[in-house]
């Protein structure tokens, strides 16, 4: 199978530093139990200096966000910055195989709009971008998980990352940065955090100027989420490929550990040309930077049929292609239902990424294919 998407051959992206754009949420809602952390109140007071209108609710529930038609109370959640706390069962930290050992949440929801959303189906209610106000809680608890990981802190193959913790399993923690501060407070605790860790996030977004002077120590490794650029076309609200690239190169310049992870893997027309494009673009991006230390992580699109409903209601006029009879139906680990692209199309994938990886960035270490 493979995606009609017309376009000329691709070409260089040129990769350029420029001001990044931010997110300004329309709306930021405060409860009274954020206000209570000192973290909740910088991030308040990092709002009302960008202009925006901040609400005190009276209580600690979001009230009155949902809608009958699922785009207009898609419309107004994405447009919404909640400033509340972590619940305890957020202090329970669960594994997330292949990436990291385990997951922990500085914010749930993102402010992007990429059609495929992994986040749709997974999160209940509508998509308000949630942040945490108790911060300090939320990276004190890490210490009690150090070496007990079995993804990373298991392998033979990815031992030397240490106990591994991702920050970006339900948030792109970047996107909302210049909002919350929450992410280079976690890389300063890392920085100096005396053990074998290390820190791991995913992003779609540009700015990270503020990253760029913190004393990470090695221990935070930021990955990249790219796209050949036919398929990038759905991933409305992100930072263009260009500028992810050279903020790349830029993190690499100061030390810190990067990644690509390239996902979602689509079989778009003329998909080996495509994606080689990527990877050479990824290359000039780190031209000036000696031997960088790059991971690369490959994700092939798949759907479930709950997130499908969500993403036909996000996106009703989406060709993004999620249908059934041309994928191969799996059951996960608990049992739940999900579309893959057939094994012969995942097989043919693979082996030229791969290939084509070795080519062009010969130093990085491919993490998984999933």
């Amino acid at each position: 199978m493979t995606l009609h998407i017309t376009e000329e051959a691709p070409s260089p992206i040129v990769v350029r530093r420029q001001p990044a754009r931010l997110w300004r949420p329309r709306r930021v809602l405060v409860t009274p139990a954020a206000l209570d952390h000192a973290h909740g109140r910088q991030i308040v007071a990092r709002a009302e200096d960008l202009g925006l209108p901040v609400e005190r609710l009276k209580s600690n529930r979001l009230t009155g966000m949902r809608d009958e038609n699922p785009r207009r109370a898609y419309t107004e959640a994405k447009s919404t910055l909640a400033v509340v706390t972590a619940p305890p069962t957020k202090l329970k930290l669960q594994p997330i195989p292949p990436s990291a050992d385990w997951r922990f949440d500085l914010a749930e929801g993102c402010p992007a709009h990429c059609q495929y959303c992994y986040l749709a189906g997974s999160l209940s209610g509508p998509p308000v971008t949630r942040v945490y106000a108790n911060l300090d809680a939320i990276l004190g608890n890490l210490e009690n998980y150090l070496g007990q990981g079995g993804v990373t802190s298991a392998s033979q193959t990815r031992a030397a990352e240490g106990t591994t913790f991702e920050a970006s399993c339900y948030t792109d923690p970047l996107g909302i940065e210049h909002l919350t501060g929450s992410l280079s407070a976690a890389i300063r605790h890392f920085g100096a955090w005396e053990a074998p860790v290390q820190l791991r996030f995913t992003t779609k977004f540009a700015a990270v100027e503020p990253l760029l002077g913190l004393p990470h120590r090695g221990r935070t490794r930021v990955r990249f989420s790219v796209n050949a650029a036919a398929a990038a076309r759905y991933e409305g609200g992100t930072a263009p490929l260009a500028d992810r690239l050279a903020a790349m190169g830029a993190l690499a310049g100061a030390g810190y550990p990067i990644g690509l992870t390239i996902a979602p893997i689509l079989p778009v027309e003329e998909w080996r040309e495509a994606y080689d494009a990527l990877l050479r673009d990824a290359a000039e991006a780190l031209a000036d930077v000696r031997e960088p230390d790059l991971t690369v992580e490959l994700i092939t699109h798949r759907f479930t049929p709950g997130s499908k409903t969500v993403l036909e209601g996000w996106y009703p006029g989406s060709d993004l292609p999620m249908r059934e009879a041309e994928r191969t139906r799996k059951l996960t680990k608990f049992g739940s239902v999900k579309y893959v692209f057939p094994g012969d199309m995942m097989k043919t994938m693979r082996a030229h990424l791969t290939e084509r990886i070795a080519v062009r960035l010969p130093t990085a270490r491919i993490l998984y294919w999933t």
